[in-house]
């Protein structure tokens, strides 16, 4: 059975850090990402790895800012949050493909349920 889990999520102010961890079980994933939804707006991607580790994918409007990994051996994909904004207030989204197909919300299987990020001005 897969299972994607979040957490890591939380209250922050504006400028500070946070990291997400998303554990990963059930299969192998050529491709982990991470999504974003903010109340009233589409599901958008954020950043995204693949299997290896040696390709990695930012949305502009947070390369810089952001940064991905995985430690296969722990079954596990990463997001390091620095200089946080207010607009990155949402609920955080894990998502794996089994496959590599794209960056859209639809190129992905699998999805986890969320953790909130808060960040205060």
């Amino acid at each position: 059975q897969v299972q994607l889990v979040e957490s890591g999520g939380g209250l922050v102010q504006a400028g500070g850090s946070l990291r997400l961890s998303c554990a990963a079980s059930g299969r192998i994933f050529r491709s982990l990402g991470w999504f974003r939804q903010a109340p009233g707006k589409e599901r958008e991607f954020v950043a995204a790895i693949t299997w290896s580790g040696d390709i990695t994918y930012y949305a502009d409007s947070v390369k810089g800012r952001f940064t991905i990994s995985r430690d296969n051996a722990k079954n596990t994909m990463y997001l390091q949050m620095s200089s946080l904004k207010p607009e990155d207030t949402a609920v955080y989204y894990c998502a794996a493909a089994t496959l590599i197909r794209g960056l859209r919300t639809y190129d992905y299987d699998y999805w986890g349920q969320g953790t909130q990020v808060t960040v205060s001005s």
